[in-house]
């Protein structure tokens, strides 16, 4: 997106980054492998690196990032538009409140559902609400909002409709379909490319195996299909803590036609998307879930649970898709079975994604931004 926005003859772009974590190969704790990825993340935007002077520097820690060059940089630097996101980390906070004191205009961007917060206890919420209403809000111009479930959010603790701004969570819409396939044919090849079957029903869920994205409801759900019947495969994009559990879920029930594929980097993951008929996500939370995004670019109707941050967003029932309650595995089931007996109903589904995430792009995050002033 960054690169999209420096494009953008009106945009003067620079983005600073407070850590080298995910440009530089390093273990990733949830895929539990070495991840280096395969396109270009630095490339096409003007960018600084701020030293970190944090003791123990971390991404996992709220003092884990201090760079302190922040302060000088936003007090020289010329009057901007500041967005900074959240304030996970001790140094978004500082970046919030000195960039208001130099003179920026600062924007909040966070993913945070409603329904999350809403599950706090009272006295939790009180206590947020004083210090994200009273204190710190009061130092952000406006408010990025990435869909129906992040501006309740938003409007729960207490911003004005006036400083919202719609900014949707969004991925590479036109690297993604460049690979949508043209007809059957095409399909068929990119599988063979893949080693994945042929002719069945692919069903995909793509992400990393932790109890809280809810694999083994996925399989459990498969497992009621009857594949003698249908033709249709299971397919696990990722990799993760829970792999050894699915692996032994397979072997006990002699599961020939599911696959795990381990860790699949960025300029592979489109093919596999475009050689599936079928997407899930059963996640019991996910501030919104871009794997959908991802699916939907190539086609495919999608099954998420309500429990998915962009369900309300990017699935409309019965239109391009379906939203069961989450850890209802015999719903979930049901669903995958409509999907697979019905083929004209998952070609158009899959028609219906791609107009609605058409609507999700970098674009129109960087539409609603170059108006900001206008504002």
């Amino acid at each position: 997106m960054y690169a999209e926005m420096a494009k953008d003859e009106s945009l003067d772009v620079t983005v600073l980054y407070c850590s080298r974590q995910s440009a530089e190969a390093k273990l990733d704790r949830q895929f539990g492998v070495n991840v280096a990825w395969d396109i270009p993340l630095l490339e096409g935007y003007n960018h600084v690196f701020l030293k970190n002077h944090a003791p123990r520097p971390s991404m996992y820690s709220f003092w884990g990032l201090q760079n302190w060059g922040l302060i000088r940089y936003l007090w020289k630097a010329p009057k901007s538009v500041l967005v900074v996101n959240g304030w996970r980390f001790f140094i978004f906070i500082l970046a919030i409140l000195i960039g208001k004191i130099s003179g920026h205009t600062v924007c909040m961007k966070i993913d945070t559902p409603i329904k999350r917060d809403l599950k706090r206890s009272e006295i939790k919420l009180t206590l947020r609400k004083i210090l994200l209403s009273k204190v710190l809000f009061r130092f952000v111009d406006f408010f990025l909002y990435i869909g129906v479930q992040n501006k309740a959010f938003y409007r729960y603790y207490g911003v004005a409709e006036e400083k919202l701004i719609f900014s949707p969570f969004s991925v590479d819409n036109e690297r993604f379909q460049e690979l949508l396939p043209e007809n059957a044919q095409e399909k068929k090849r990119i599988r063979q490319n893949l080693s994945l079957p042929l002719e069945d029903v692919i069903i995909m869920y793509s992400g990393k195996f932790m109890s809280i994205k809810r694999p083994v409801d996925v399989i459990n759900a498969f497992m009621q299909i009857d594949t003698n019947k249908y033709n249709c495969s299971l397919v696990f994009m990722g990799d993760g803590e829970l792999r050894k559990e699915l692996e032994n879920i397979i072997e006990k029930h002699k599961l020939k036609n599911v696959i795990i594929t381990g860790f699949i980097n960025q300029n592979t993951i489109p093919q596999y998307y475009a050689a599936s008929d079928i997407f899930i996500m059963a996640s019991e939370y996910e501030s919104w879930g871009l794997s959908v995004n991802e699916a939907m670019n190539l086609g495919l109707p999608v099954i998420v649970s309500n429990e998915v941050g962009c369900a309300e967003d990017l699935v409309k029932p019965g239109v391009n898709g379906y939203i069961y309650p989450c850890g209802d595995v015999q719903r979930l089931a049901e669903k995958i079975h409509q999907l697979i007996v019905d083929k004209p109903l998952r070609h158009k589904m899959g028609k219906q994604s791609l107009q609605i995430v058409n609507q999700y792009s970098f674009q129109n995050v960087i539409s609603h931004l170059t108006h900001l002033e206008s504002r």
